[in-house]
């Protein structure tokens, strides 16, 4: 099966108000990363200190680098239509989400799947299900957390693996029955089609 992993870095948790400062995406093809989509945003805003302290990214990190809507279009064109795989998958698509209806922009057309939601039906009875957590109970080897490019490959083993415990006779659930796992209607990016600026015939009057 080939997915994209995603994960993004933010300045806080609220989407729409805090900003992305961190983009992480993998291509995987039959269960190993095959290319990156990897960049740090300039969120035209200092980085708050409590933020910095979990994902170790600084003002000085981001200075110079692109603007989010320069990002979202090469984004969307690196995802095409393949799923997109996210672990808490709603926190990150509520945040691209709210960048993409306010620039306008293009997004990834795939269906959006969160290994979170997929993981509590797979592997019940765990103390808890955060990434860390499921990546050590089944021994997935991991970098470091709370980067976007790690978080995301983390993500995408998890997902792998989760298929392979749950494929019959060698055959892996289908999109529907994985959309049926998360407990949740099927979750997707808006896309939308820029309207043409309309010109004031009045001067301004």
């Amino acid at each position: 099966m080939k997915f994209i992993a995603f994960d993004l870095e933010t300045t806080g948790t609220v989407p729409g108000v805090d900003q992305i400062v961190e983009i992480g995406a993998v291509r995987f093809i039959d269960g190993q990363p095959e290319s990156l989509f990897v960049t740090l945003v300039d969120p035209r805003r200092p980085i708050p200190p409590g933020a910095s302290a979990v994902n170790g990214i600084t003002d000085s990190m981001v200075q110079g680098q692109p603007l989010i809507e320069n990002l979202l279009d090469s984004f969307a064109e690196f995802c095409g239509d393949d799923p997109l795989i996210a672990h808490n998958a709603s926190f990150d698509a509520q945040f691209l989400t709210a960048d993409i209806k306010k620039h306008e922009s293009s997004a990834p057309r795939g269906t959006i799947l969160d290994t979170l939601s997929i993981s509590r039906k797979v592997l019940p009875g765990l103390p808890n299900y955060k990434l860390s957590t499921l990546v050590q109970h089944l021994k997935i080897q991991a970098s470091e957390y709370h980067r976007a490019q790690a978080d995301a490959i983390s993500a995408g083993h998890l997902f792998h693996e989760m298929l392979r415990r749950i494929s019959v006779a060698g055959r892996a659930p289908n999109l529907e029955q994985l959309v049926g796992l998360t407990g949740r209607p099927e979750l997707k990016f808006p896309q939308i089609v820029r309207q043409p600026k309309q010109m004031d015939l009045f001067g301004g009057l």
